[in-house]
């Protein structure tokens, strides 16, 4: 009995700390609960008031209702040359409005070589588009739909751009048409060393930009374009081209494109500025043969982006305007150099005959100091400067007089007008005398087409820039006036 008198009051105590330890948890747990409770409520009645978030969700809203319907996606159709027959392929891409009588802006990567094109609206209207020109050499093309309900895009200023503003991406990636996509301006200036575009100075932004993407515009908060999405950096191994986001998107500036639809619209050409200098990023600058104690001077009190003059043309713009070797370019026309491949970008999206203010750091004998020059630039001679072999083996062949084909010169010649290059003087007892009349058009160079003197310099350039140098051949295409295709064979000594 004794056992049990002891035993009651402990049985009591560790009941009571059984209940104790159940209990206090689900105090705790029934505490925690209720404040959810009540954090919920609270969270509930300030996101059901105006907030900063709904702003966002307003603006990003009218910013898609604003633009869309100056997106249009363009698919493209053609063939090419597969062993012994002619393969159909189909591509697509995307594309903006430029103006309401029915220009289109896209990449000229997206609608080259291309025999049919087709832009479906964004309402989903489809319309055949022609090609009015491309510029290959800066990746921007125009082409045309019969006007009649169409929306043109709003154009911004790229010069206004700065890191860190909020950018907005529209387009068809991987074929989901009209699609939008937002990030930030990461970095501007850019240049990736593609193959297919000679003059790099991108827009860089983590929007998220794919295949389908490209020819698509980029626009500012207001809605308003700043520039066309066209290649992505795709993290391996730095590749860069058309494979799938990794974070870095790269868009070709306004102040760029302007320049070249306008001219492209105008005369189905494009004529680019010519300043006259060469120059090499500050950090490759032992290459350029100055002398050390020079490069060392300059290197030892330069701080910075820029790029290095190299050397200087005589009697070129840059040489007329003051421009000394060794000068460092640090802005033109306000906008900063930050690689070397800014430089030439720059220079060729402004027409010739256009005066520029170029902004230089220049070493002197008490140290060195900021300068302004200006210059009025001169036309770039693309087939004198980049492919001298050109116009010698045509001449050989007997074509002595060939430029872009224009609706005037085709009319003076008495022959149809198509896009290319026309060949306006053959020589008299040449090996194309009597076989190819004046007024035939160069329309490709192998299996790529030509629209322009331009591109055909481009594709030639291109064609032997994969090959040894020496000697090689090239096919030509050329129709003559009667509608007949001739293919040309010739011989090229580079």
């Amino acid at each position: 009995m004794r056992t049990f008198t002891y035993a009651g009051p402990g049985l009591v105590v560790l009941l009571a700390a059984a209940a104790a330890l159940v209990a206090a948890p689900m105090s705790v747990r029934s505490s925690a609960d209720a404040k959810a409770d009540a954090d919920i409520v609270l969270a509930a009645r300030v996101l059901e008031e105006e907030s900063v978030l709904e702003a966002i969700n307003r603006a990003n809203r009218a910013i898609a209702r604003l633009v869309e319907p100056s997106v249009v996606h363009v698919s493209t159709m053609g063939s090419m040359q597969r062993r012994q027959f002619l393969a159909p392929y189909a591509s697509s891409g995307s594309g903006w409005i430029w103006s309401d009588d029915g220009y289109i802006v896209t990449n000229a990567h997206v609608v080259e070589n291309a025999e049919r094109l087709q832009v479906q609206l964004f309402d989903g209207e489809l319309r055949d588009a022609e090609l009015v020109g491309l510029d290959l050499r800066t990746d921007v093309a125009v082409i045309k739909v019969a006007a009649g309900g169409l929306h043109a895009s709003l154009r911004g200023d790229s010069a206004t751009v700065e890191q860190g503003d909020s950018v907005y991406a529209f387009g068809s990636p991987f074929d989901f048409r009209f699609s939008m996509s937002s990030g930030i301006v990461s970095g501007l200036g850019r240049s990736a060393g593609l193959d297919d575009i000679d003059y790099e100075n991108f827009i860089q932004t983590d929007a998220a930009i794919n295949p389908g993407n490209s020819g698509g515009p980029l626009t500012d908060i207001r809605g308003r374009v700043i520039g066309m999405n066209t290649a992505i950096a795709t993290g391996r191994g730095n590749n860069v081209g058309q494979g799938q986001f990794a974070g870095i998107g790269l868009a070709i500036p306004m102040s760029m494109i302007e320049s070249v639809v306008t001219q492209l619209i105008e005369t189905g050409e494009v004529r680019k500025g010519f300043l006259g200098v060469s120059v090499v990023p500050l950090e490759r600058a032992r290459v350029v043969g100055m002398r050390d104690e020079a490069l060392d001077a300059i290197l030892g009190e330069y701080k910075g982006d820029g790029a290095l003059v190299a050397s200087i043309g005589a009697d070129s713009p840059a040489e007329r305007s003051g421009f000394q070797l060794g000068d460092v370019i640090v802005a033109i026309d306000g906008q900063r150099v930050s690689s070397d491949e800014a430089v030439p970008a720059i220079i060729s999206s402004k027409r010739p005959g256009t005066e520029v203010r170029f902004s230089i750091w220049r070493l002197e004998e008490d140290g060195g100091r900021r300068i302004e020059l200006v210059a009025t630039l001169e036309e770039l001679d693309m087939g004198r400067s980049r492919v001298p072999y050109l116009a010698p083996s045509l001449r050989r062949l007997g074509i002595a007089g060939f430029a872009t084909a224009t609706e005037a010169r085709a009319r003076e010649l008495g022959v149809p007008f198509r896009r290319g290059v026309l060949i306006d003087e053959i020589l008299e007892g040449s090996e194309l005398d009597g076989t190819v009349p004046e007024g035939s058009v160069i329309i490709s160079v192998g299996d790529a087409s030509v629209g322009s003197l331009d591109e055909l310099q481009t594709r030639v350039m291109r064609f032997f820039g994969e090959r040894p140098r020496g000697r090689g051949e090239m096919a030509l295409s050329v129709v003559v006036p009667d509608g007949r295709v001739v293919v040309l064979r010739v011989p090229i000594r580079m």
